[in-house]
């Protein structure tokens, strides 16, 4: 559903025009109503800040996924704590745009330029700074092919 990725500016409000080929998407299949949280990754605060928004429907079965993980398993205590604890409700005002709230903002250093990445049920939101940086680093880091899981080898891309 999402692919691709945009720059975009973040204005002084806090506000980002979602691109033109996303709005009708979103309108149809979620209301304009989206969930933003923090990056979750499984590091856990260590290494990149970044967003997820998600549509609210995809939202609502990955919240269910993460709030039914062991409650006794401190990982997924933590994992709850992290992305559930942070989720904001966000909709698409009458110009397309979301207002990214302060928190996440400063938790991703977001600041004007930010790029927004398609991750096919939901999107990445980057200051494009790092994620150029990320991007060159992928490229120029050697892969180790024993960290290659076999689904990942079957893929037929």
């Amino acid at each position: 559903m999402f692919r691709g990725s945009s720059e975009i500016n973040v204005d002084a409000k806090g506000r980002m025009a979602m691109p033109a080929r996303y709005r009708e998407l979103l309108e149809e299949h979620c209301d304009g109503k989206v969930v933003i949280t923090v990056g979750a990754d499984l590091n856990m605060g260590v290494g990149d800040k970044y967003l997820f928004i998600y549509p609210r429907p995809r939202w609502q079965e990955v919240e269910t996924e993460v709030l039914d993980l062991a409650s006794f398993d401190s990982f997924a205590q933590r994992l709850r704590q992290f992305f559930v604890g942070h989720a904001r409700d966000v909709e698409l005002d009458g110009s397309g745009r979301i207002l990214i709230p302060p928190e996440l903002r400063d938790y991703a250093l977001l600041e004007k330029k930010v790029t927004l990445v398609g991750q096919i049920d939901r999107f990445e939101l980057w200051d494009t700074g790092a994620w150029n940086r990320k991007r060159e680093e992928w490229l120029t880091t050697p892969v180790d092919p024993s960290a290659i899981s076999e689904q990942v080898r079957a893929l037929r891309l």
